[in-house]
């Protein structure tokens, strides 16, 4: 597992941005964890936020791009994909991907990527910031999410 070079999460000050954390149901413990990693992130940065969850990460990228359509400055997609013995994997993985970065470039707004493509479910309680995790990717995404949204409001500016 990497990690290595991950910067420290330090609070940011993000009040006024509105942001989605949206989340899949597969594999809830690591995806419980994804979120509450995410939701201390945006709890401690005073933006205003609100968590949905869909019915897996195919559906993340359709998820996004409705919460930025309607007017949220960014979002936070969590899932959890682990391989199988098929190439569903593959598809899965590549369209949550890909259409999460079509969403972000389309809209202009970014979506803080949390999804963990994983060979077993071990890797994933190692990355979704539960006790003895060595890694936090919800707070990860969260904290990318918040500050590539407060970047782009400044570059606007």
């Amino acid at each position: 597992m990497s990690g290595h070079g991950v910067p420290e999460i330090e609070p940011v000050d993000a009040a006024g941005l509105r942001v989605v954390v949206i989340a899949g149901t597969w594999h809830d413990v690591i995806t419980d964890g994804l979120i509450a990693g995410a939701e201390r992130v945006l709890a401690g940065s005073g933006a205003s936020w609100r968590t949905v969850r869909v019915p897996g990460s195919f559906e993340l990228p359709i998820a996004a791009k409705a919460a930025l359509d309607a007017g949220a400055d960014a979002v936070v997609a969590l899932g959890v994909i682990i391989r199988g013995g098929t190439p569903h994997f593959e598809f899965v993985s590549s369209a949550a991907t890909d259409g999460l970065t079509r969403v972000a470039l389309d809209a202009g707004k970014p979506v803080g990527f949390g999804v963990l493509t994983l060979d077993d479910e071990q890797q994933g309680i190692d990355r979704a910031g539960l006790p003895g995790s060595k890694e936090d990717k919800g707070a990860e995404a969260a904290d990318a999410a918040l500050r590539t949204a407060l970047l782009l409001r400044d570059l606007r500016g």
